[in-house]
């Protein structure tokens, strides 16, 4: 049986990329077939495809989810925005000296007001008030900060605006960038489509939980965050005429693999709105990816027990000791991996 203990590898913190390189492009690329490596960069991976592949690429948006504050007593606050579960309401982690009570009041940024209505597990849910009418999506981008991942040890700066968000980002909702996605850029997807590898669309909203650890030793204890994905039709057809002509189904990231899978839990790809909690660990059966791209992930994380069971356990700790010693990138604004399925979906 696995437990925790089997996800655990020593990092050293100078491999933690701590902003992006100055082209989305410039990124190495780690290629992964079962036991076979080869090193790469991002900007080969035209030659790493086929004509006739489908890359599918999660589209949402990074909000300006982290918010500051003050308490009505005084004290400091630090709102994290989960997801908004209503025109002016909001799940979300707040950081305080205190728990926060029903009924109490927090001013943020200087410029307007949240009212506690309740606790779901470690989230609150909030109601923003604003003097001005507005709903929650728009007070959180006007007013919010980017929230940059916790081992990133700076403040967000203007230049992260921009690169913290995939060029195909359009639809707002996530508290983390599906961080794959951010190694492409428009001429990159240009070449890809002129020899003949086409895109779809899916958006998963990633919450905060991305980056929470896994507390528990016995993995079938833990339980993931619930996370909103959509499937378009134009999507699910797409997946099909690539399977009808023999082409594979390319993952950018692990949000989209999740989704798509997710989607297909009972054995079809369900086209619409729905939700996950999706927790992938070694023996799962994948029905729809046949190769993914992702980047490095952190040490006992879910993502790291999701690649594990897509490449192969053995086959992931030996690239990522491999990465570590060739002196690769970890983490968001790190260096990427192409791994393909050993068994892939029929």
């Amino acid at each position: 049986m696995l437990t925790l203990d089997d996800f655990d590898y020593l990092l050293p913190p100078a491999c933690i990329a701590q902003a992006p390189l100055a082209e989305r492009g410039a990124s190495r690329l780690l290629a992964l077939t079962g036991d076979q490596r080869e090193d790469c960069y991002f900007a080969d991976l035209p030659s790493l495809l086929a004509p006739g592949d489908l890359l599918v690429m999660n589209d949402t948006r990074v909000m300006h989810a982290r918010l500051f504050g003050q308490k009505a007593s005084g004290g400091q606050v630090e709102v994290l925005v989960e997801r908004i579960t209503a025109e002016d309401e909001v799940l979300a982690q707040v950081r305080a000296s205190k728990s926060l009570k029903p009924g109490g009041r927090l001013r943020l940024e200087e410029a307007f007001e949240a009212e506690v209505i309740g606790r779901e597990g470690e989230f609150y849910r909030l109601r923003f008030h604003a003097d001005a009418p507005s709903n929650a999506i728009e007070l959180i981008e006007r007013h919010g900060r980017l929230p940059l991942p916790p081992y990133i040890e700076r403040a967000a700066a203007n230049a992260d605006e921009e690169r913290y968000q995939t060029v195909y980002a359009r639809e707002r909702g996530s508290v983390a960038a599906p961080t794959a996605g951010l190694h492409f850029d428009a001429a990159l997807l240009e070449r890809l489509r002129a020899m003949g590898i086409g895109t779809a669309h899916v958006t998963l909203h990633v919450g905060a939980g991305t980056f929470q650890p896994v507390r528990v030793h016995d993995l079938s204890a833990h339980r993931m965050h619930r996370e909103h994905y959509q499937v378009p039709q134009a999507t699910a057809d797409a997946i099909a005429a690539t399977r009808k002509r023999g082409g594979r189904i390319v993952a950018v990231g692990t949000t989209t693999l999740r989704t798509l899978e997710s989607a297909a839990d009972n054995g079809t790809l369900k086209v619409g709105a729905g939700e996950t909690a999706l927790f992938i660990t070694p023996g799962f059966k994948f029905r729809v990816v046949d190769v993914l791209i992702t980047n490095f992930h952190l040490p006992k994380s879910t993502l790291l027990m999701l690649v594990s069971a897509f490449g192969g356990l053995e086959a992931l700790r030996a690239a990522y000791r491999h990465a570590i010693d060739s002196g690769y990138r970890f983490f968001s604004y790190g260096d990427a991996m192409l791994i393909h399925h050993s068994s892939p979906p029929p």
